[in-house]
């Protein structure tokens, strides 16, 4: 016992004040409704009663209603607008929806939470919406940036989507190399998988035009043979020790975490999230965001590297928390490439690709093997990036094996993106409970990309009626930075298939404007274990809620993306207001 106790003394530790926190205290980082919360004793009066409304509970037992009451952050009342009334007494806030349509608050059930990225650096390109930018204004931009920044110092540039360029051509190095030719410059492709270099970084790097590719990723050429500076996946690791950056105190790093969290918190509830699984971070930063008050939606932390280590050594599964900050799954364990960047894992090469190209496996059989054992027996929901086809086997595979080394019921592992499917795939991803989170908004904001892939496999991609279909619970995944995390946006697109450019591409995979608000509430509560405390309307659970100005399923289904959030309310709590 005192063995154990040493060990979570140094748990704590490892984790920068550790997690003390997460079973503590209340909940913190909420206003407006929550003020007056509690004001009034007698149980029989509401901290919270909403009337007059259109509300879509997601929750089979009732449907619909009109009125809803919350005491102590949770629903206690759901109905009639006449009988709700009943509930208000001294202190209690009312709101009157005036026929606005209230849903569950959305979960994101996979995003790079940081918002450091969005505070401080080059964004040359949007992170929240389509917009196209040419080749000239990143070079502008980075070029800005480089007469301020010492020689040899990194420039880097961020949220660049190559089919989002007026140039309609992709990054190179010679555009780079008007950036500076003293510096070493890189612009990050918004997917996460590809980044383009200078000639000063390849240099720094030791590549040239014979260097050949390391396991799970590529050095490109132009028509010439020369390298071009697109570097995808596991490549890029050669350039992670060369040339300078700027360095940060711990103050600042601290400081620097807690702006950017607070900052993407504020950006989640403006649009309607209220639950979002991190994936890795700043934990202490986390908590010191939420103990300041600016923690404004519910956090499901995915980890990996140490404190993912502390909590094998330590005992600390998946759950452990409270409702607002609790360790989830593991952070994707990556399997493979991207879909945005061709870079996923195929069966069957990419289309006019010479020598034949068939993606990036990123991990062995054996060490995924070895990877989701060793979670599994910690009691540690896993949780692997797997796109392709080919990689989503090698992940089932993984997942199938630890289930039968170190049984546990109800397991539900997850597979971030599960792009790419097959009927075999779909039965084994059944059989086993696991628990896809592709990608939403990608229908709508990547149709762009969908041509290099072609019709008959986007009929098998982002499958929600194949999975709805199956009796497979997935849920939502925006994977920002890659994609926007707009829920509306991804309902529109799972709804209509279409993209912003009018292409429709895997009609077959539409599914209702119900069958989406389940995908993005009680689906992602159920990826987490938590569908007894959240994902719908229903008393007892926890009051997150949005306000919207407009009803999807009575609206022009090209226009959801639009509809303007009203209200976000966290634990009955206003978060966000319009």
């Amino acid at each position: 016992m005192n063995k154990y106790r040493h060990s979570r003394r140094e748990f704590l530790g490892l984790t920068g004040g550790g997690v003390a926190g997460l079973a503590s205290a209340s909940l913190l980082g909420t206003t407006a409704f929550g003020e007056a919360q509690s004001a009034d004793a007698d149980p029989l009066h509401a901290d919270l009663v909403v009337f007059n409304a259109q509300v879509y509970t997601v929750d089979s037992r009732m449907p619909k209603a009109e009125a809803f009451a919350v005491k102590a952050g949770r629903f206690f009342y759901l109905g009639s607008t006449a009988q709700a009334k009943a509930f208000i007494g001294r202190g209690t806030q009312t709101f009157d929806a005036k026929q606005m349509t209230i849903v569950p608050g959305f979960i994101d059930c996979h995003n790079h939470a940081g918002g450091n990225t969005l505070l401080y650096e080059v964004m040359v390109g949007n992170p929240y919406e389509v917009e196209f930018v040419t080749i000239a204004s990143i070079i502008d931009k980075l070029r800005s940036k480089a007469q301020k920044t010492p020689a040899s110092f990194w420039i880097d540039g961020y949220f660049f989507d190559d089919t989002k360029v007026k140039d309609n051509r992709q990054l190179n190095v010679h555009d780079l190399d008007q950036v500076s030719k003293e510096h070493p410059v890189v612009v990050h492709h918004r997917g996460g998988h590809t980044s383009y270099y200078n000639s000063k970084a390849l240099e720094l790097a030791g590549l040239n035009k014979d260097t050949p590719n390391r396991m799970g990723g590529t050095y490109d050429h132009d028509e010439n043979g020369q390298l071009n500076g697109r570097v995808t996946d596991r490549a890029r690791d050669v350039f992670h020790n060369v040339g300078k950056r700027e360095t940060f105190t711990a103050e600042q790093t601290e400081q620097r975490d807690r702006d950017g969290l607070a900052f993407i918190s504020k950006q989640f509830v403006r649009y309607g999230l209220t639950s979002v699984h991190h994936e890795d971070g700043d934990l202490f930063a986390l908590q010191q965001v939420r103990a300041r008050g600016e923690l404004l939606h519910r956090v499901s932390f995915e980890t990996s590297g140490d404190i993912l280590e502390a909590m094998i050594n330590n005992g600390i599964s998946s759950g452990f928390g409270d409702e607002w900050i609790r360790f989830g799954a593991t952070s994707e364990h990556t399997a493979d490439g991207s879909f945005s960047e061709r870079t996923m894992a195929l069966s069957q090469p990419y289309a006019g690709t010479h020598p034949p190209y068939s993606g990036n496996i990123t991990e062995t059989q054996a060490d995924l093997n070895s990877w989701a054992e060793r979670v599994q027996r910690a009691g540690i929901q896993p949780n692997c990036h797997a796109n392709g086809d080919v990689a989503i086997d090698m992940v089932l595979t993984a997942y199938e094996r630890a289930q039968q080394a170190a049984p546990r019921p109800d397991v539900r592992p997850k597979i971030t993106h599960c792009t790419l499917i097959n009927d075999d795939l779909l039965r084994r991803i059944k059989a086993l409970g696991a628990v896809p989170a592709p990608f939403t908004t990608y229908a709508y904001y990547n149709s762009d990309k969908f041509h290099f892939y072609g019709e008959e496999r986007m009929k098998r991609s982002m499958a929600y009626r194949s999975f709805f279909d199956a009796g497979i619970r997935a849920a939502a995944g925006s994977d920002f930075s890659p994609g926007p995390f707009a829920p509306l946006m991804g309902i529109q697109g799972m709804v209509t298939r279409t993209g912003w450019n009018g292409e429709t591409w895997g009609a077959n995979q539409r599914i209702s404007v119900d069958e989406a608000l389940l995908v993005n509430t009680i689906n992602g509560a159920y990826n987490s274990h938590e569908e007894g405390i959240k994902g719908s309307i229903a008393p007892g659970k926890l009051a997150d809620f949005v306000v919207l100005a407009d009803d999807p399923h009575t609206m022009n289904q090209e226009k959801i993306k639009d509809i303007e959030i009203v209200r976000t309310v966290t634990g009955g709590s206003t978060v966000f207001e319009k």
